[in-house]
Order: C-alpha cells, then structure tokens, then sequence
C-alpha cells in the first residue's frame, strides 16, 4: 500500500501550527507563524536522570562523576549542576508540568477513566501540586489550554470538570485514512506545544496521556525517496524543536494492564536508534514512545494506576543534573550526533536526550 497522503506529513512544520495565544484556547486550524530551520547549537544542556535499582534519585554526585560521550568521544563540560528541589538554589531552572489528555488516540470509555484518574493526582496532598502544571485537553474538534500554570490542584481539577472533552469526528472506523488525520493531528499538536513551550521559562516536562498515535509501519506499507526525505525532515525538526524549547517528553498508557500482553507495546524500541538519513527512516520513527525515550523522558504502560505513573513522571523534575557542553562542528547539514551518559555510581541508571541533529 502506498499511502500518498503521508505527503502532508511533509507540510507538517511548514504548515501553520496550531497557537497557544494569550487566551490559550484555540481550535486545530489556528494559525501561527511556521518554525524557522535551526541552526548549529552553540550549546547543548542536557537533563540527566540518575537513580538506583529502585528507581530512587541518586543525590550529591560532583561533575567528576559524570562522562558525556557526543558519537562516542568524550567532551569537556562547560558548565555543571546538581539539581534538588529539596535544597534549592537561586539559579535552580523553574519547572512547569504540562499534562496533555488525548482523546483523538483513546476510546470514550479511556477518557472517563483518564478524567478520574488525572483528577486523583491533581488531588493529591490537598490539592498542592509541587510545580505548577498546565492542562491541555486535545481532541479532534477543539484542543484547550487553560488560562496560566497553577500549583493549585482543586482549581485544575474544576478547569477540567468544566470543558467536554468533545465528540471525535475521527474514528477507527475510518481505518487507514482515519490513522493518518490522527497521526498529522498529534504530530501538529505536539509541535505545536513544543513551541508554546519557548515561551515559558526553565524545563518543562509534557506528559502526554495516551497509548500513542498510529505507527502506520509495517510489510505492506512503502514510503518513496521522497517522502522518506520530507519525514527524515519532521523528524530533524521535531528533534530540535523539543531540545530548544527545553522540552522533557513522557508517554503514559492510560490503558495500563490492559495493553500489557501486548506485544506491539515493545515495538516502539525498535525505532528508539536515531536515524541518520532519510533512507533508514519509517513513520514509527514519529511514534509518541520514541520521542519521549530520545528526548531523555520515559514510557508508562503497565500500570492501572495513572495517577501514580503521572506522579513519577513529575518527580523527574525534584531531582537532576545540568550538563553544558560545547558540540563538534558538523561535517554536513541534518548530521545525527548520538549522546551518552555515563555515571560512576554503583547501580545507576542514567537517562537523558540521546541524540540531536546539527548543522555546518
């Protein structure tokens, strides 16, 4: 099956995005102004997650510790920070949590859920969220962003009782044409939130509450040269927008248990590998999964309680490292350097962005 429209795939960070203005409400055909093509970082900081077998964060670790490796050569940090909102600093980043509920990939029975579930974790200590959190409710008809970040729980939770998430005008039912609406619509919007993102200050963690957009991959699925190129160029840009916006991306599964015999969950690491030129790309290489591990953020699908996998996901900003360093110049446009972390510690799991594209 050659799927010609995936050409509008290609129109994805040329068309208008979708805005998230001073009202922020707005519907999917708003318009704002197309990204710019990035150039060479000067800089690279990168958010490295450090914790032992239990999932604890592993504190007090100096620079010493810590090995950057940018295609595999070690690189000289320029600058280094240890992060714990326990013992803050003045010049500590701030922290903003952006919970987005998707009802365009999910079932109207999963929405339910999610809304109980999401209102649980809001409710969480009385009601005090621990860094303030933006709310967006994504569907096919209208996509909303209440009015500013809150750390007051009991005012999301009633934000959130009060807008509908909305009846789909895209269905499974439509089959192949319906997976390609939801795959451009998702793809639109999280680019879409990754710009708003340049405009809030420090780190900012995405939480997108879905079992992911359609891969649109496999045997009877053929890409031509030039759609290979127009997605490797999503891809690029997909990349660096996140990594310039300071975006931390997480998927949780609101279908927990329930997916988890299924095999095509793991699927996703098969595409986790950056790719390096249009020719090795697929369209699972846009998968929801793959963006959050490359951009040093995780997957949560076997859990029942969402509201627990959320607040693990919000703990990745209590406790972390800063990494600056200066990159190598690039040999050619688009070059895909592969980052690595490496902690002298006993046990550790380290977890960070673990690539991005360059320029000349």
């Amino acid at each position: 099956m050659n799927i010609s429209s995936l050409l509008r795939l290609g129109l994805l960070f040329a068309l208008p995005a979708l805005a998230f203005p001073a009202a922020r409400a707005q519907s999917p055909s708003s318009s704002a102004p197309a990204p710019a093509a990035s150039a060479a970082p000067s800089t690279i900081t990168l958010a490295v997650q450090v914790a032992d077998k239990s999932g604890a964060p592993i504190l007090g670790l100096s620079q010493s510790a810590f090995t950057l490796l940018d295609n595999k050569k070690p690189q000289s940090l320029a600058s280094f920070a240890a992060i714990n909102s326990k013992s803050p600093s003045p010049s500590d980043p701030p922290i903003e949590i952006i919970l987005v509920v998707d009802s365009v990939n999910v079932g109207p029975q999963i929405v339910a859920y999610e809304r109980n579930q999401i209102k649980s974790f809001l409710l969480r200590n009385g009601g005090e969220l621990q860094f303030p959190v933006s709310l967006i409710v994504f569907n096919d008809t209208a996509t909303r962003l209440q009015n500013t970040s809150s750390r007051d729980g009991k005012a999301l939770a009633a934000f959130y009782d009060q807008y509908e998430t909305g009846t789909r005008v895209i269905t499974p039912s439509q089959g192949i044409y319906g997976a390609e609406d939801r795959l451009d619509l998702s793809l639109k919007t999280l680019n879409s939130i990754a710009w708003y993102a340049r405009s809030v200050p420090g780190r900012k963690l995405v939480i997108w509450i879905s079992p992911g957009w359609p891969l649109i991959t496999g045997p009877f699925i053929e890409i031509s040269d030039q759609q290979q190129k127009i997605v490797f160029q999503s891809i690029v840009t997909m990349s660096d927008t996140l990594r310039e916006s300071n975006v931390t991306l997480y998927a949780v599964d609101p279908l927990g248990l329930t997916d988890a015999g299924g095999s095509w969950l793991q699927y996703y690491k098969d595409f986790l590998k950056g790719v390096p030129s249009p020719s090795k790309v697929q369209i699972a290489d846009l998968a929801l999964q793959v963006i959050s591990v490359q951009s040093g953020g995780a997957v949560y699908n076997a859990s029942n309680n969402l509201a627990d996998s959320l607040a693990k996901c919000v703990s990745d900003g209590a406790a972390y490292y800063l990494l600056t360093y200066a990159p190598p110049p690039a040999a050619q446009p688009n070059e895909y350097h592969s980052l690595e972390v490496k902690v002298e510690a006993p046990g550790a799991t380290v977890r960070t962005r673990t690539g991005y594209y360059t320029q000349p």
